[in-house]
């Protein structure tokens, strides 16, 4: 029978495993394993490891239970989670840290699969991108496309080279070298290149990593890191906050790391996406009662690789009810009712920001009336563009913008 330990001592440990098995362990790792009562892992982590588990093998269940019920009931023991290459590389130690305090934890991680192969090719892994699309659309790849750009991606299984080889081809970025890198580690490990436009690796691991080194093509769809992106890069139907305004509200609108983005009145999605593209870890939800108009902002999120932009059909103030509490609202092409306004500052919470733009008589009424009221910034926007007069050139002034921010208290 097992004598329980002190809670607060270091009940579990996390063992990192690669295709190796057992060769690749150290000694602590081994014991680790050998002496515990339960040992949790997938079908394939625990078959690496089987000669050394003397305890309970415990497959995780399916569907996957990420509050670790299963692990958090055995507390006390002496219990085992096997886990591939590092466990806080996007994999189960990162759950595991949720529900069970680090004090409590000893992990013991291997090389991730980052680290092999950047190992493999060679390839200083701090000049690297790296990604998971592990159980992730892979369009979340598109913003990353620039020349030069060397990525190293986790893949969900042996269909997604194939497809990500068509991302790059439909992209302009047929002519960039693939590098397949299967199995890891282990006695199946193998390596094969090709180029996108030409793949034709095939019967592939489903134990993959792709390694892209990018090569553009003159109409490659390049999405430039700055704000205010080409209008001509988005489908819209003229509903869309122009590049030079679009740049200057994504500047007062002011992103911070994990926030979440109310953008009411959502036309092309321009301006969420925008936000969505400043850092991976905002949210935004694009509220557009039009159904066509919605629709569009859908495609846009998905090939501008931001496929988590969450579009809600309805008009507002009615379709705000029940979303997440905001951190920052924009208000464009849905403002026109003042209910909208104050739904909008009654969502936000305290500290949060709202902008607003205007370019009816109608919408700007509204904003001085709010800022007479409660205060915040007005500004005024005028972009001239050179076009032809007759055979001569001169301004054609684009309609003002009013642009209104404000900080609720």
């Amino acid at each position: 029978m097992t004598t329980p330990r002190n809670p607060e001592q270091k009940w579990l440990t996390v063992v990192g495993i690669g295709e190796d098995g057992v060769a690749g362990l150290g000694d602590e790792a081994k014991r680790a394993i050998s002496a515990a009562s339960h040992v949790f892992g997938g079908k394939r982590h625990l078959a690496l490891a089987g000669e050394l588990i003397k305890g309970e093998a415990r497959p995780w269940p399916t569907p996957f239970d990420s509050e670790m019920r299963d692990v958090v009931a055995l507390r006390g023991e002496n219990v085992c989670v096997l886990a591939s290459g590092d466990p806080f590389l996007h994999g189960v130690g990162v759950t595991l840290a949720r529900v069970v305090p680090p004090a409590e934890m000893r992990v013991l991680p291997a090389p991730s699969a980052f680290s092999l192969a950047a190992s493999r090719l060679g390839w200083a892994l701090q000049d690297v991108e790296t990604i998971s699309l592990h159980g992730h659309a892979i369009d979340l790849l598109r913003p990353r496309l620039h020349q030069g750009a060397r990525i190293i991606a986790l893949t969900s299984d042996g269909n997604a080279p194939a497809q990500i080889a068509a991302l790059l081809a439909d992209s302009g970025f047929g002519l960039s070298r693939l590098t397949v890198l299967e199995a890891l580690g282990g006695e199946n490990e193998c390596i094969r290149t090709t180029v996108a436009a030409s793949f034709d690796v095939e019967n592939i691991n489903p134990l993959n990593v792709l390694a892209l080194e990018l090569e553009s093509e003159p109409q490659a769809r390049i999405l430039p890191l700055a704000s205010g992106l080409a209008d001509e890069l988005f489908e819209h139907d003229g509903q869309i906050t122009k590049r030079e305004i679009r740049a200057v509200t994504l500047s007062t609108l002011a992103p911070r790391r994990g926030e979440l983005l109310w953008d009411i009145g959502g036309g092309s999605g321009s301006i969420s996406i925008e936000w969505l593209l400043s850092h991976p870890s905002l949210r935004a939800i694009a509220i557009e009662h039009n159904t066509d108009r919605a629709d569009r902002i859908a495609r846009n999120a998905v090939a501008f690789g931001v496929p988590g932009l969450k579009v809600v059909r309805g008009a507002a103030p009615d379709a705000l009810g029940g979303l997440p509490t905001p951190d920052v609202v924009f208000i464009g092409g849905g403002g026109s009712d003042a209910g909208v306004f104050d739904a909008a500052i009654a969502a936000l919470r305290s500290g949060g920001r709202l902008v607003a733009n205007a370019v009816t008589l109608e919408m700007e009424t509204l904003l001085l009336s709010r800022h007479a009221a409660i205060g915040g910034e007005l500004l005024r926007l005028q972009v001239s563009r050179a076009a032809p007069v007759g055979s001569m050139t001169g301004w054609r002034p684009a309609m003002p913008v009013t642009q209104w921010s404000w900080v609720k208290p």
